[in-house]
């Protein structure tokens, strides 16, 4: 099909996420390389996205095909259950290795492994004599999927899931907190505690550390991170860190967030860029206790098994992504983009409109005072050759690890113009 064949049947049958039957696209890809898109048109344009934060190597990169194109020479998948295979128990070890949690549980997508780590937890408390404990704590402002337990634990007033609250199983939100790396954390930690005592029946708290993600591009301090670690482990319940945006490098210094705050998790989640955005994988992991009391539980066994459990391809490229992530000086490619965006972005703070304007590793943010004008915004990122996907008053870049210092400035470029296109 051409062009114009491709965007007639994708408006009579393909629905887009968060879109309407028949919304047209701002393009027809037909390639990708390096950091780069190319357009049907003839457009090119460096992805900013990184496809939504997982493509951190870019796009055909030779190690990453080397390890499709074998792994397909061997199959690409086999059913986990029963059965095992070699790329699967390799990234099981390296990822209990880099993260200290002795055991991981693959699922298909980010969400789904925010759905094993609820049950994980439930199935904690039941397996430790706690059956009553089946509510779990949370922040505002944050995400976790778009599956319905992660729904549930998602902002349920600002966050996108809000029209489904009614039929969600009702947590409890704490207030967020301040913005901010090093801001005091007293009065939002008084605040929380008269919240929390008295609760007996929470099984977990779970929240993205440091950074929430789609919930805003939200920066908060460490120590809040650590303040509800220790109420989880004084209280008895688990703390699980959904590090699916966080994870592998994106937030630079340390592999995790968690690493970088200096808890120790019961139950970590991680997905997106985990096979380097070749195919959709995610995993869970756990520390023995958790595991230990689980298997103590009334089924003996966790009670979740998705069809591509472990799929052979995406382990095999995961592999190798993480094998990219341990040869390659990652971090200082870290501070060189968070250095450009800092710098690119600093202007935005003059142009009318803009509340704000936040770097942190590879991720930076324009926030603007009002809702953001997509396709004009969208419109005026490509004129100046780089596509970005802003969202509700967020004009954002998380580009690949790869991305050279003279295309982070014209990313920089390209999210002013979209600033400015959506302030006129």
């Amino acid at each position: 099909m051409n062009a114009d064949d491709i965007l007639a049947a994708d408006a009579a049958h393909v629905w887009h996420p968060y879109a309407a039957v028949g919304a047209t696209p701002f393009g027809v890809v037909t390639g990708a390389e390096g950091v780069r898109l190319e357009f049907a048109d003839g457009t090119v344009a460096i992805d900013a996205m990184s496809s939504w934060w997982a493509a951190i190597h870019g796009y055909r990169n030779p190690t990453l095909d080397a390890a499709a194109i074998d792994q397909l020479g061997r199959a690409a998948h086999v059913m986990f259950g029963g059965l095992t295979h070699e790329p699967g128990v390799t990234l099981a070890t390296r990822l209990a290795a880099m993260t200290g949690l002795d055991h991981v549980f693959f699922a298909d997508s980010g969400s789904v492994s925010v759905e094993v780590a609820l049950k994980m937890a439930l199935q904690f408390q039941r397996g430790t004599g706690h059956p009553e404990r089946t509510r779990f704590v949370t922040i505002a402002g944050g995400y976790h999927g778009d599956t319905f337990g992660a729904m549930s634990v998602c902002d349920p007033i600002s966050g996108m899931h809000s029209m489904f609250t009614d039929v969600l199983r009702q947590q409890t939100f704490l207030p967020r907190p301040p913005a901010g790396l090093d801001v005091d954390i007293a009065a939002w930690s008084t605040e929380c505690a008269s919240i929390l005592d008295g609760l007996d029946d929470v099984a977990a708290i779970i929240i993205e550390p440091v950074l929430q993600g789609a919930g805003g591009m939200y920066i908060y301090p460490p120590a809040a991170v650590r303040w509800l670690a220790e109420q989880a482990s004084d209280r008895g319940w688990l703390l699980v860190l959904d590090e699916i945006a966080t994870g592998f490098f994106r937030l630079g210094e340390t592999s995790f967030a968690f690493e970088r705050v200096g808890v120790r998790p019961d139950i970590v989640c991680v997905g997106k860029a985990l096979s380097g955005g070749y195919l959709s994988l995610a995993a869970t992991m756990c520390t023995r206790e958790v595991s230990d009391g689980i298997d103590a539980s009334e089924s003996g066994v966790l009670m979740h098994g998705p069809t591509y459990m472990a799929n052979p391809l995406a382990c095999a490229v995961a592999n190798a992504s993480l094998e990219l992530l341990a040869t390659h000086d990652v971090p200082d490619r870290i501070r060189a983009i968070e250095t450009g965006l800092t710098s690119g972005l600093a202007p935005a703070r003059g142009i009318p409109g803009v509340a704000d304007v936040r770097t942190l590793g590879a991720v930076g943010v324009i926030q603007l005072e009002h809702p953001v004008d997509l396709p004009s915004a969208t419109r005026a990122a490509l004129d100046h050759g780089v596509w970005i996907r802003p969202f509700g008053h967020l004009i954002y870049a998380m580009p690949p690890f790869i991305t050279s210092p003279a295309d982070v400035e014209q990313i920089a470029v390209a999210m002013l113009a979209a600033a400015k296109a959506s302030a006129a």
